[in-house]
């Protein structure tokens, strides 16, 4: 029996549906753009009553491009200001309220840091010939300026062009104010950059007399001395309300260039620039000829003082030092003893000196520091610079500088340290790559298999970077340095091992005292003794100090000091080997030759030497086993003069000459001598060198002047 077919629904209604949402959406859409195209009309019909022509509309397009910009401009802005505004953190108002007085080792004074500045005078209550005097020569619109003053930077460009050098400086006296507040006097585009935002700030968060209030307190005036009040004092024995216009001239030369123009070194040199600020009083318009004429007719005069220089950058390093160990004592006028030796910081800043006025030009370097210690950590000198006048910048404690391959010998430590090397430990010489990122050597070249001694001793790349990336890690490496005192942060990224952080010259000292002073870190220190002027000692390194801690093994010291020992005899640092005693050591340069180190050590005193130049330009070809290794020959061989020397920890022939060893198993026997009272051969002081300089100059620019021109048949050979 067959089952009924049940009849089939029809598919009409479900289409008919979807034509319609179809249909509707067609509709939709064709009326919102006929209602948009329709807008669209009426709005430019609307606009077509506001459309220029002719000059009008040039002005208008020129607006438009400009906002446009600008708004792109205002975003760069803000990205460059926000670094600037960064340094303005914490109470940059305060003036140091310390008053410490600096003794050398031997008990001698040094100089002064903090209320030297003396207590600071009210600009209402200063003589109006010494304002005047200070803004003719500094900033003559200054009241007129918001922070940058453009017309006198266009002045001072324009005049400098005509003479063909510098002649004029364009930066505002609240430009210098940032500077001296925030800032340091390091040439980058980047200081430059947070100057001019900071004056800005300065501007819009201080009157035209609390800058100006300031810039005279702040400011170095030559003799250790910081602000007019303390210059007055320190030149002519007077209160700054006391001063004549010649006195005041004077003091107003002094901003430029303090240390050049410093009337208790230079005499004749200060009066000539008295006689330019005179000039400047009258072309400013603050003063007229007749009232300047007693003045040039009868220049200041300077009170007697010791001409003796003061190690500057050893004096700023060790305030800080001060500050941060008697903050919580509640006393602010104290006395420190210091670990500085006079001779060797005066040996430091002639070996610096010396080597840059003879081999500068050649190398294409104009700046270096070092750090001079003994062996248990006491700092014996600072060079932070040339001249302490001219840049204040303490290069030595203050500058981030990439290490190159002085940075190795915290990654050989470290494998030391494993376990897994020694220095007679076969590591492949070969290519390798480590994520994209193949070194290579500097002779762009390899050696196969070879001892961990020789890849040090040569400066191998390849080695330590194996080491790094098969063996060792490189955070044992960073933990490793940081034990050792490295403050600058240390990077992880694997380039570190090659030395691409930034590292301060102290801080290399530091690291590489801990295989001098056999494997113990947390010796270095700069103040032995503070004593409050009542008399209460307030601070005394040996009972107050850290306690020394060891950071590497007596088996790695040794294998250390073993590989090092080797580098100034046998490789890149053969220009640092001393006649008498073995030394250790590395050479480090960085890319494109921008900085060169040495640092190396005997038994008994180490030195870290950094040259490059300020403003992070390449050098000549100048790697660390060249000049730097020749400032440290330079400074250790007068170092190393009549003194006792001492081996280094774990050599087994610590000495060239046989007669030195006698001497020296003869003196262990005996109580360690103190090397305060030795006699060395005296050293030109920093003020006489510069003078030294400047003559050379003289004469050098003189004799281009004066020399006939060569005939051609001589030139053509």
């Amino acid at each position: 029996m067959n089952r009924p077919v049940p009849p089939r629904k029809s598919r009409a209604p479900k289409a008919t549906r979807l034509m319609a949402i179809d249909s509707w959406i067609d509709s939709t859409l064709y009326e919102a753009g006929f209602k948009a195209s329709e807008i669209w009309e009426n709005l430019t019909i609307f606009f077509r009553r506001f459309r220029f022509t002719g000059w009008k509309r040039w002005f208008f397009e020129l607006a438009g491009e400009g906002f446009t910009l600008g708004a792109a401009g205002s975003v760069v802005m803000l990205a460059l200001a926000m670094p600037a505004f960064e340094e303005t953190e914490g109470n940059w108002r305060a003036q140091d309220d310390f008053a410490v007085t600096f003794l050398d080792r031997q008990g001698n004074e040094i100089g002064q840091r903090g209320i030297i500045q003396r207590e600071s005078i009210p600009v209402d209550e200063m003589p109006d010939h010494v304002i005047k005097a200070v803004l003719a020569t500094e900033d003559r619109r200054f009241f007129e300026h918001y922070g940058i003053d453009f017309i006198g930077l266009a002045r001072a460009m324009s005049e400098n062009f005509r003479s063909n050098s510098v002649v004029q400086g364009g930066s505002s006296l609240t430009q210098q104010l940032a500077k001296n507040l925030f800032l340091s006097n390091e040439r980058t585009f980047e200081r430059k950059v947070k100057e001019a935002f900071l004056a800005v700030w300065l501007e819009m968060n201080l009157s035209k007399k609390e800058i100006l209030q300031l810039y005279l307190d702040r400011a170095y005036m030559g003799g250790g001395t910081f602000g007019i009040t303390a210059a007055a004092d320190f030149y002519f024995n007077k209160s700054v309300k006391d001063l004549n216009l010649a006195e005041a001239a004077m003091l107003a030369g002094l901003f430029k260039a303090p240390a050049k123009y410093a009337p208790h070194v230079n005499l004749p040199a200060a009066r000539a620039r008295a006689n330019v600020v005179l000039t400047n009083l009258v072309q400013g318009g603050f003063m007229t000829d007749g009232q300047v004429l007693q003045a040039r007719l009868h220049p200041a005069g300077v009170v007697d003082r010791d001409r003796r220089d003061a190690p500057d950058y050893f004096l700023d390093w060790a305030f800080e030092e001060v500050k941060r160990l008697t903050l919580r004592s509640g006393v602010r006028s104290m006395v420190a003893r210091t670990t500085i030796d006079m001779n060797l910081q005066r040996a430091a800043d002639e070996a610096v000196e010396y080597n840059l006025r003879q081999h500068g030009k050649e190398y294409g370097v104009s700046e270096g520091a070092m750090v001079v210690m003994e062996t248990g950590g006491a700092v014996r000198a600072i060079v932070g610079g040339r001249d302490y006048g001219a840049s204040q910048f303490n290069r030595a404690t203050r500058a981030l500088r990439q290490t190159g391959s002085s940075f190795k010998p915290y990654v050989y430590a470290a494998a030391m340290e494993s376990g897994e090397f020694t220095p007679e430990s076969i590591v492949s010489d070969g290519p390798i790559n480590w994520g994209g990122w193949a070194p290579k050597n500097y002779a762009r070249s390899y050696g196969g298999g070879m001892n961990l001694t020789d890849a040090l001793v040569k400066s191998i790349n390849t080695v330590p970077v194996r080491l790094a990336k098969e063996h060792i890690g490189t955070e044992p490496i960073r933990d490793l340095a940081v034990a050792m005192g490295v403050e600058s942060p240390v990077l992880l990224h694997k380039t570190m091992v090659l030395g691409t952080s930034g590292m301060t010259v102290m801080d290399q000292a530091t690291g590489y005292s801990v295989f001098q002073n056999d494997g113990y870190a947390g010796l270095r220190h700069g103040i032995t003794q503070i004593t409050a002027r009542s008399g209460e000692v307030l601070y005394d390194w040996e009972r107050d100090g850290p306690r020394p801690k060891r950071v590497l093994s007596p088996l790695s010291v040794k294998y250390m000091n073993t590989m090092m020992v080797e580098v100034p005899e046998r490789g890149t640092a053969r220009r640092a080997a001393l006649p008498t005693i073995r030394s250790a050591g590395k050479t480090g340069t960085t890319q494109s030759y921008r900085d060169a180190w040495y640092i190396g050590f005997t038994g008994n005193y180490l030195a870290a030497v950094w040259l490059g130049n300020d403003d992070f330009t390449t050098t000549r070809n100048m790697t660390g086993g060249s000049l730097p290794a020749m400032v440290w020959h330079r400074l250790m061989s007068y170092a190393h003069e009549n003194v006792d020397l001492k081996p280094i920890p774990g050599l087994e022939k610590p000495f060239v000459d046989e007669q030195v060893v006698a001497k020296a198993e003869k003196k262990k026997k005996n109580e360690e001598s103190d090397y305060s009272d030795i006699e060395r051969r005296p050293v030109l002081s920093g003020a006489t060198t510069r003078t030294l300089r400047t003559i050379a100059e003289i004469f050098h620019n003189q004799a281009a002047i004066e020399a006939p021109a060569e005939p051609e048949t001589l030139s053509a050979l």
